[in-house]
């Protein structure tokens, strides 16, 4: 339905062109927004990748840790190996060694098993050798063989010179008065003339030795 109006004014204005000025400023506009979404994707990616990086760190830790532990497992089975190995072969050369002993002791039974009145009658003198002693003795016991078979017994002081020995022999021997000469048998030792002058600590006759008489050497 008409309105009966001849003439109407347009109901929308036509938009006028823009001018360079309006144009430099929408283009300036634009740039700054296209700049600030590159801040932000930059700001973004650079986050991304620090976190990503720390994913690497965190997961290299985690397998330097676990690689760590499979070797210090590994070094300690090793370990309780040879452990194992060892008292293994120790139990085996204990048993060898047991072994021997004792089939030593059935060949003693066997072929060197004598009764005690078949097995001949042996004193073995008891003789120090001469070397420092261990201990500061004070005293010496002598057993003195005489020429009969008897024997003297006397304690002397570590210091007394061996010609007092000699001296004491001359006095209680029940053998005669032929001359004599003293000898130790372990180990074999005639004393000289020089010998009677030293001590008897430095002879090694201490704490104790077996003297024996012998004729005089020719």
């Amino acid at each position: 339905m008409k309105s009966g109006h001849s003439n109407f004014a347009e109901s929308t204005e036509e938009k006028k062109p823009l001018t360079e000025d309006e144009k430099k400023e929408q283009m300036k506009k634009l740039e700054e927004r296209l700049k600030e979404k590159r801040k932000e994707r930059e700001a973004r990616e650079k986050e991304e990748e620090l976190e990503r990086e720390k994913i690497r760190i965190r997961s290299g830790k985690e397998m330097a840790a676990a690689k760590k532990k499979l070797e210090d497992e590994n070094i300690k089975k090793i370990m309780d190996e040879r452990k194992r190995e060892k008292q293994e072969e120790k139990i085996a050369r204990d048993r060898v060694k047991a072994q021997i002993e004792a089939d030593k002791l059935a060949r003693k039974k066997l072929y060197g098993q004598v009764s005690v009145e078949e097995q001949p009658k042996q004193v073995l003198p008891i003789a120090v050798s001469p070397q420092k002693q261990t201990k500061d003795y004070t005293e010496t016991k002598l057993q003195i063989r005489l020429t009969n078979g008897q024997t003297i017994v006397q304690t002397f002081n570590v210091k007394e010179m061996m010609a007092a020995v000699r001296v004491y022999i001359e006095l209680n021997r029940s053998d005669g008065d032929a001359p004599f000469c003293l000898m130790t048998s372990f180990p074999r030792k005639v004393f000289t003339s020089d010998d009677y002058e030293k001590p008897l600590d430095q002879l090694g006759l201490v704490p104790s030795a077996v003297l024996i008489l012998t004729k005089p050497q020719q």
